[in-house]
């Protein structure tokens, strides 16, 4: 299962999450959130939203 790798993609897997559950309307989604409903299963997602954050950077860039 994918872990993120940092914040921001946690929390895009998080967005992209909520609107796989439909809590989120789809059009709400920006950037790589959508990319993440697309492609990533609820599972998949579900393991990358609940990664840890305490020692992940902001952005992959960061890392």
């Amino acid at each position: 299962m994918p872990k993120a790798t940092s914040k921001a993609q946690q929390q895009a897997a998080g967005a992209a999450l909520s609107a796989k559950q439909g809590d989120l309307d789809k059009s709400d989604l920006q950037g790589a959130s959508i990319e993440m409903f697309e492609s990533m299963a609820e599972d998949e997602l579900e393991e990358m939203a609940s990664t840890p954050h305490d020692e992940l950077p902001e952005t992959a860039a960061e890392g």
